[in-house]
């Protein structure tokens, strides 16, 4: 079995070319027209029979469906609302990115469609591959699961991977226990009376009542929360007013909560509404909160975790695969699958600049470039890890 990563290979070319057109088309969102029907002619183009489920989500399945357990991969395959700023040759022009990775982990999940095919007779229960929509706006994965993603056949464990930029090629990291935040997304409306800037007493000033929100807002981190508690409350859009001298009607603040607990989230959003509501009626006008999106904290199966990472090791060597014991402030929606079933998150490095200087930028950056070349390492990993897994639990 160790020869799945020579075989995968041999399909770079290939994946190399499934991934740049993923690539230069993408689409944002729960609603991917062209992403699905790409990998959906694809799948079928390897002999799979793929469904559809939640609008652009897509299911397969490979393997004995009527005996063994179930073993689930996870990719996702929606982009960013940013304008590209690389220079590949296939670089989008639609003023949508793919800054996450997300065609990588798409096309590595084909990879491993393929592989698994030809690897099909080692496979010891089922697997089940799943391309899910709208990751970065947290609605995709639990849609899926509220569709039933889980059922027909039932799964027994879950696994994904997301591309490392910074980190060196294909180094694979996880983390232990809970590794990544949980992560809530938020509006904040504030409503007030339009006027002229040369009066402003008759009218009701949202910006400066949004000011005041904003700057109290920050006090629950400092002065309600225990500093050995890790968590951040941050405003990213903050929107009012055409002119500069008009008093507007509304202003509009957007931003996220994240934290280690789903209590603590529960906490800092109550205490924000208190906040939002009070300060508003202070200033002689309104506002709400809104809860636009959630992820919970994502948390590693340690016994799967392992079990998983020591097959990888086949993969990519033993000094290249590396577990640690701590968190991250980034979330990632294939948390709620960590709710539901034993699941594992590997994290795959896809470049660092002292390899090559166009390698290394932040993720969502409008200039982020990953390493091709892991392409095949990642389809091999989903491969082998499932394939191993099954075997290892009949």
């Amino acid at each position: 079995m160790k020869k799945i990563l020579e075989s995968a290979k041999l399909l770079k070319d290939e994946l190399v070319e499934i991934r740049r057109h993923i690539h230069a088309h993408p689409e944002v969102g729960s609603h991917l027209p062209e992403t699905t029907a790409f990998v959906k002619q694809k799948l079928k183009e390897f002999g799979y029979t793929p469904k559809e489920i939640c609008d652009s989500g897509i299911v397969a399945t490979i393997g004995r469906k009527k005996s063994g357990k179930t073993f689930l991969l996870r990719a996702d395959m929606d982009s960013l609302p940013i304008e590209e700023e690389t220079s590949c040759s296939f670089k989008s022009t639609n003023g949508s990115m793919h800054a996450c990775g997300h065609d990588m982990h798409a096309t590595m999940l084909l990879g491993a469609a393929k592989l698994l095919r030809e690897y099909e007779d080692e496979i010891e229960g089922t697997i089940k591959l799943v391309f899910q929509p709208d990751e970065e706006g947290f609605t995709g994965a639990k849609k899926m699961l509220k569709a039933g993603i889980l059922e027909n056949p039932k799964v027994d464990a879950a696994m994904a991977l997301h591309v490392h930029s910074g980190t060196p090629t294909n180094m694979v990291i996880y983390g232990l226990d809970t590794s990544m935040a949980g992560c809530t997304r938020f509006r904040i409306i504030v409503n007030g009376t339009g006027c002229h800037g040369a009066m402003p007493e008759l009218g009701v000033d949202p910006i400066n009542i949004a000011a005041h929100i904003y700057l109290s807002l920050q006090e629950i981190i400092s002065r309600e929360i225990a500093a050995t508690e890790s968590a951040i409350l941050t405003i990213g859009k903050f929107v009012g007013g055409e002119v500069g001298n008009v008093i507007p009607n509304q202003v509009i603040m957007e931003g996220t909560i994240r934290s280690f607990s789903k209590e603590m989230n529960a906490f800092i959003f109550k205490r924000m509404e208190d906040i939002t509501v009070a300060t508003a009626k202070l200033f002689r006008g309104e506002a709400k909160l809104e809860e636009l999106a959630s992820v919970p904290p994502l948390k590693n199966d340690n016994d799967l975790a392992n079990e998983v990472g020591s097959y990888i090791k086949d993969i990519v060597g033993e000094k290249s695969v590396m577990s640690f014991q701590g968190h991250g402030m980034g979330s990632e929606d294939f948390s709620s699958y960590s709710y539901e079933v034993p699941s594992v998150y590997f994290m795959l490095g896809a470049g660092s600049q002292t390899e090559d200087p166009s390698y290394g930028m932040p993720m969502h950056h409008p200039q982020v470039v990953f390493n091709e070349d892991i392409l095949t390492t990642g389809a091999a990993m989903h491969a082998y890890g499932a394939i191993m897994w099954l075997k290892h639990h009949q």
